[in-house]
């Protein structure tokens, strides 16, 4: 059997307002284990305060379990001297590209974290050029971030992470702040980066996106709820409802359909499939 490449067991977090008196303890996460293979691309749903955010830092060491483990291909959170291994190995992206970009062109920016990490700069130079065609930037690359669209400012800050060579990449809501075609773009990156082999988990709101996923898991409370391929995790669209979550839209559509009687099935989750379904019904 494949080993994962990450691993969380049972998995506790609190985040700790020390500014109260008694200090507040929020428990933020009740007990995660999930595990995720090398290559899999994983979409991590769940409303506003569901501790998905949480997830993601715990998996990258910015956040230490408070009891349980997270193992990152074979290396553990907890270890103090694996944390540089560690956030080499997991690269995050974050909602506003504007976070994380932090020199006045574009190269520049992509070439920081290298040089931080002491690459040689004939090394820099290659990866810096390869990590922003991967992403469709490198006719942009003596241009200032701060000049960008917001799609091709989060293509410059997936550029940054992926030139340090990671095998896997956290974005947390890396589409939020885009306007349609600048979500696209992204995900058009994230599915070519996954095709290469990086394992990708993706945090999102936004169904349409989950969609393109191997896998969705949803969490609720600090604890996951469902953990399954899209069109089984689409297929219940009630227990979406009830947990403050949509589907996509054609989903909702076919379900809407279903309920009048109208003979549909329940797991249609593009726009092509459910153009087909429709086209079959009307001979």
């Amino acid at each position: 059997m494949e080993k994962s490449f990450i691993e969380i067991k049972d998995l506790k977090f609190s985040y700790v307002n020390e500014i109260e008196e008694p200090p507040v303890v929020t428990e933020v996460l009740k007990g995660v284990s999930l595990d995720i293979k090398k290559g899999e691309f994983v979409a991590v749903l769940g409303h506003n305060g569901s501790g998905k955010s949480t997830l993601a830092k715990c998996i990258n060491a910015i956040n230490r379990p408070d009891s349980g483990s997270v193992m990152v291909d074979g290396m553990s959170v907890d270890d103090e001297e694996r944390l540089l291994d560690i956030r080499q190995k997991v690269g995050m992206v974050f909602q506003n590209p504007d976070n994380q970009i932090v020199a006045t062109i574009v190269e520049e920016d992509v070439a920081f974290a290298l040089e931080n990490m002491g690459v040689d700069p004939k090394e820099i130079r290659r990866r810096v050029d390869e990590a922003l065609e991967t992403v469709g930037m490198y006719e942009y690359r003596m241009h200032a971030p701060h000049k960008l669209s917001g799609g091709q400012k989060q293509r410059v800050a997936i550029a940054g992470i992926i030139a340090m060579r990671p095998d896997c990449i956290l974005l947390d809501e890396p589409t939020a702040m885009l306007d349609p075609k600048g979500r696209a773009e992204v995900m058009k990156t994230i599915k070519e980066l996954n095709a290469q082999g990086v394992t990708i988990v993706l945090i999102t709101h936004y169904m349409e996106e989950a969609v393109q996923a191997d896998r969705v898991v949803v969490i609720d409370g600090g604890e996951i709820v469902l953990d399954n391929v899209p069109k089984k995790i689409f297929s219940q669209v009630k227990t979406l409802k009830n947990l403050g979550l949509d589907v996509p839209q054609v989903t909702e559509l076919c379900w809407l359909l279903r309920n009048e009687g109208i003979d549909l099935p329940d797991d249609v989750i593009t726009e092509d499939e459910c153009v087909e379904r429709l086209s079959e019904l009307l001979g």
